[in-house]
């Protein structure tokens, strides 16, 4: 079993190229059978968009979760991602703004 606060503090870290993401904002749940749908992270690495500037959030479907270690969360996100709005309907984790 693992706290929301537990995942928080975790760094989010992408295995197709190594980079960070950032840390976990939000969680999509769904309410029919209570599974996590997706994670949410800020790209910006600012958390709740603080001093009111728009943030983007990634949303990290659950089936692109490598793996929840001690420290880190390991997904699976392409490279291509975020270049393009053409290209963000093309993989399964999305960007929206905040």
């Amino acid at each position: 079993m693992m706290k929301i606060s537990e995942l928080q503090v975790k760094d989010i870290v992408n295995m197709d190229n190594g980079k960070r993401l950032g840390h976990l904002t939000d969680l999509e749940i769904n309410l029919k059978t209570g599974a996590i749908d997706a994670l949410v992270i800020n790209s910006s690495g600012k958390m709740m968009g603080l001093f009111g500037k728009e943030s983007e959030e990634v949303v990290i479907p659950w089936k692109n979760i490598i793996r929840i270690g001690s420290d880190v969360i390991l997904v699976e996100v392409p490279n291509h991602y975020g270049r393009s709005p053409q290209n963000q309907e093309q993989h399964p984790s999305t960007m929206r703004k905040r």
